[in-house]
């Protein structure tokens, strides 16, 4: 945001609370620009368009004139320049191996010039010209949803200094530490913590939740998250280079200048079809004997760029995957989904939440037969989460939410001794509480061990040097995961793996709760690696989250990171970042997947099967040359539209819970 009084400078990008639209652009004249300056950014972006539009205008005057002779001369002139030009073009694409549309447009301006159809000559590049202008316009309305995060990239932060005092700084020159002060509605300039109460955030652009997501004082915040009514302070965390926005933005560049293999399958389709257009033409012809009806053959099978749909519909396929919230870095991913036959997954963060959380507490009996248990199991979980308040092991905060979700209010603690590792002493009002594993709690009269089952811990807990009991943890499995499975079920993913690094009984029991059969645990990195490298049932997606899963993500055909929300090793390794934590994303990227490839082929298919009826017709005389270059511009048309469809229609059925 500027400071008050400032003016922004004319054609100097909007910074936040000022931006742009999605889908605009910082070059397009604004709605009080005169059209004459209008016209020159259309002429920039489709030169070749407005110059043939205006020889073909001259030539329709010059006919008019009666000057017939300087017509044909022009035309034909122009044509056999755009020739040498599109054959430059041509030999640039039979270099990277790809051939075919260009030679049938060729073939068509010079047979039409040859026979004298000068006219169909200039329809048939204005036909070419405005098959690849369509392109662009598709592809851009195809990219609306990754370009918008570029549009909405935040440019400055409100920085504190000297006390009060507010200064508009470039986020570039934020540094962690620095207060910042976001406005209602603006965009947060860089990932920090949030030092104000409560704030209430709109990451809708981040994750593809709809709904605002309410945040407490010390949660992490999200540059690129829009801030609610209220105005908040962040302490920044990062850079703004090493922050969030930042890192998707490089992952949607990394997308849009991707291409998938079937596009190169699809360029492959050009060589049986020029041999068959070229095959169909020389028939006709010879049955005819008028080299004009070879010409008007070609006419229609030109300027064909027939296939453009498939990469339309591959941008298109992963604009609607990031509106999604699922950013897929290579569109050629798109294929690799679509065929999957065989979901690998981690355990730990992937079909489980991550974070353990307090299933029971076992409540020591008291001294004595048919005693009933020393202490209330309230009591000891209110002491235990009140003794956690001052340890930094990772289930301090599982055991202080498991309380305030009872309702239980955390007594004052007046000493605390933290023992690295394995848990904390405190006094808690008049109690002395002892909390963490068996080993700092066995020396407390009448310790036990706890009863835990497959996939549980125990939290031990002492009080006055007396054992209490244990909190049971365990780190359950999602609630949508036996729903995605079915859906991925459904979809054609046929065969299920679990791979992780945990117990083979914690492992066994989360498989059996999933509905996975194939496990494999005690895995370190290598062991996933070459457990994927093993199955047969191929592509292959591997699904998971940490910094561990980096390796095996890479070298599976597709790896999927779960939850990104921040520069892990794993969410720069993946094919596939699932920006919300949201298990059923895997089976909606498989669907979209599914839905492009589907109007890939159709569309493929279809500019194909219309472009050999209109040669079928056309070898018999009934189109006029410019007529049929008419026509295949609605071939195109239909094509490009067509491969449009993959913005959208890709659903799958919500996943029950478990």
């Amino acid at each position: 945001m500027m400071p008050r009084g400032r003016t922004l400078p004319k054609g100097q990008p909007s910074p936040p609370g000022m931006i742009a639209g999605p889908g605009t652009a910082d070059t397009s004249p604004g709605p009080g620009d005169p059209l004459p300056a209008r016209m020159r950014a259309q002429v920039r972006l489709y030169p070749l368009v407005f110059l043939t539009c205006l020889v073909l205008a001259a030539t329709l005057g010059l006919l008019l004139a009666g000057w017939e002779e300087p017509a044909r001369l022009g035309a034909s002139a122009y044509a056999a320049l755009v020739a040498v030009f599109r054959a430059v073009v041509m030999v640039r694409s039979l270099r990277e191996g790809r051939w075919g549309i260009d030679v049938l447009a060729l073939m068509a301006i010079a047979s039409t010039v040859a026979v004298g159809e000068y006219l169909a000559a200039l329809v048939v590049i204005l036909m070419l010209a405005g098959g690849e202008a369509l392109e662009t316009f598709a592809q851009g309305r195809a990219v609306r949803e990754l370009r918008s995060l570029l549009d909405r990239a935040p440019r400055y932060a409100h920085r504190e200094a000297n006390g009060s005092v507010l200064e508009d700084t470039p986020i570039g020159e934020v540094l962690p530490g620095d207060i910042l002060v976001v406005r209602p509605s603006e965009l947060v300039p860089v990932d920090g913590e949030l030092l104000s109460g409560a704030a209430s955030m709109d990451e809708s652009s981040l994750t593809g939740e709809s709904l605002p997501v309410e945040r407490v004082r010390g949660d992490l915040l999200l540059s690129g998250s829009v801030n609610g009514e209220a105005a908040i302070r962040v302490r920044a965390a990062a850079t703004a280079a090493d922050s969030q926005y930042s890192r998707i933005i490089a992952l949607v560049e990394e997308a849009s200048s991707s291409r998938a293999p079937v596009v190169r399958l699809a360029d492959r389709y050009a060589v049986p079809f020029t041999a068959l257009a070229v095959a169909m033409a020389a028939t006709a012809w010879f049955l005819s004997a008028d080299p004009v009806r070879f010409a008007q053959v070609l006419v229609v099978a030109t300027p064909c760029p027939l296939l453009i749909a498939a990469p339309v519909a591959f941008l298109a396929g992963t604009s609607q995957a990031a509106h999604k919230g699922i950013i897929i870095k290579n569109t050629g991913t798109l294929e690799q989904l679509a065929r999957a036959r065989t979901a690998v997954f981690d355990k730990t963060g992937t079909l489980t939440s991550g974070r353990p959380v307090l299933d029971t507490v076992q409540a020591a009996p008291a001294a004595g037969p048919g005693a009933g248990p020393a202490f209330d199991p309230a009591r000891i979980l209110q002491l235990a989460a009140s003794a956690e308040q001052y340890s930094s092991h990772v289930l301090a905060a599982s055991v202080i939410e498991a309380a305030a979700q009872r309702n239980l209010e955390l007594l004052p603690v007046t000493e605390a001794t933290e023992h690295a590792t394995h848990g904390v002493q405190a006094v808690c009002g008049d109690d002395t509480v002892v909390v963490g594993k068996a080993g700092l709690v066995k020396t407390a009269a009448g310790f036990r061990d706890a009863s835990i089952r497959s996939g549980q811990l125990a939290v031990h807990v002492a009080i006055n040097g007396t054992y209490a009991g244990a909190l049971i943890m365990k780190d359950p499995l999602r609630a949508n995961a036996v729903g995605t499975l079915d859906q991925l079920q459904r979809l054609g993913v046929r065969h299920t793996v679990l791979l992780t690094g945990d117990a083979g009984a914690t492992a066994a029991h989360i498989a059996r709760e999933a509905g996975i059969t194939r496990v494999q645990a005690d895995c370190l990195p290598e062991d996933k690696v070459q457990a994927v490298a093993a199955v047969r049932e191929r592509p292959v997606l591997m699904v998971g989250d940490g910094v561990n899963d980096a390796p095996v993500l890479a070298a599976a055909d597709v790896g999927i990171a779960m939850g990104a929300k921040g520069a892990t090793a794993a969410s720069e390794s993946a094919d596939v970042v699932v920006m919300l934590d949201d298990l059923s994303r895997v089976a909606l990227a498989v669907a979209i997947g599914q839905r492009t490839m589907s109007v890939a082929l159709v569309s493929i298919w279809t500019g194909i099967g219309l472009s050999v009826g209109l040669m079928a017709v056309a070898m018999t005389g009934y189109i006029p040359a410019v007529t049929g270059a008419l026509l295949q511009e609605l071939v195109d048309l239909a094509t490009i539209l067509n491969g449009l469809r993959a913005l959208n229609g890709a659903t799958v059925r919500p996943a029950a819970p478990a």
